[in-house]
């Protein structure tokens, strides 16, 4: 049976003898193997610069990227974090070899020709992000309170009565001292934050701020920070040895470094052009 496929794009990057030879060893989406696909020469505009850029690309299949079929597979959660592993171990590999631009998962085009389209016409703004992103690498840095004890989820214990403190007050009393013992260890973590801050100023050049992160992916810790650094690559370890040393600072709470990452966070391509947004040729 003939499968018709589509062309997957994980990533922008410019081409290296080393990262052609790392690409052979890799298999992506549905097993796929990887090629670098360049623009097309009679879409790449004048003024583009004359940095080399390709296209990280693999097949997969029409039936499973197609529009209809990625709306119901973003439905199931064991499709999507299988597709989403691989994305990231692709970017992830990419970016040992050389500066890469991740793109969003499912960018998908109907066949080479128009991906190479895109990346003709995309190319002023890939070049501007590439030259922001290059030689710096993202960083993250998150802060966790650690999960309330029984202790402090159970019921206050009255505290000893004062000949003239009723039972209600003392419970009362008991009560703040639970809320004033959780508020403080709030306060350091803004302190913590703020050192964080200070370190920042000095080793990186952007930051992103997420969401602190909930459920399943923080456990039974309250995650109270959730930073990305743009970190260049000669501060990386400056920095960590900086965030390592404040960490000692607060020991009632648990500070992670996590990273290099591919700059997932700091990915801006507004003047893109959308996977759609091209034709396929007759």
């Amino acid at each position: 049976m003939n499968t018709t496929n589509l062309t997957y794009i994980y990533a922008v990057t410019q081409p290296t003898t080393s990262l052609a030879k790392a690409l052979t060893t890799l298999r992506g989406i549905a097993d796929a193997s990887l090629r670098l696909l360049p623009p097309t020469p009679e879409e790449t505009s004048p003024d583009a610069g004359k940095a080399q850029l390709v296209f990280v690309a693999a097949d997969v299949p029409e039936h499973d990227f197609n529009e209809t079929a990625l709306k119901a597979h973003f439905e199931d959660l064991d499709w999507l974090e299988d597709v989403a592993r691989t994305h990231h171990d692709i970017v992830q590999a990419v970016a040992a070899h050389a500066t890469v631009l991740p793109l969003r998962l499912a960018t998908v085009y109907q066949d080479d020709h128009s991906a190479r389209q895109a990346l003709a016409l995309g190319r002023p703004a890939f070049t501007e992000s590439m030259n922001q992103l290059r030689d710096h690498t993202e960083y993250g840095v998150k802060i966790y309170l650690a999960a309330p004890t029984e202790s402090d989820l159970a019921p206050p214990t009255a505290e000893p009565r004062t000949p003239t403190a009723g039972p209600g007050k003392a419970y009362l009393r008991a009560r703040r001292t639970q809320h004033h013992a959780r508020e403080a260890v709030h306060q350091q973590a803004q302190h913590a934050a703020a050192a964080i801050e200070a370190i920042a100023a000095r080793h990186t050049t952007r930051r992103v701020r997420h969401a602190p992160q909930r459920g399943a992916l923080t456990g039974p810790e309250e995650n109270v920070l959730n930073d990305a650094y743009l970190i260049p690559n000669d501060q990386a370890e400056d920095f960590r040895t900086a965030i390592d040393d404040a960490a000692q600072g607060f020991p009632d709470l648990r500070v992670e470094v996590t990273g290099p990452w591919a700059p997932y966070s700091f990915v801006t391509l507004a003047d893109a052009p959308a996977p759609d947004a091209v034709e396929p040729p007759p």
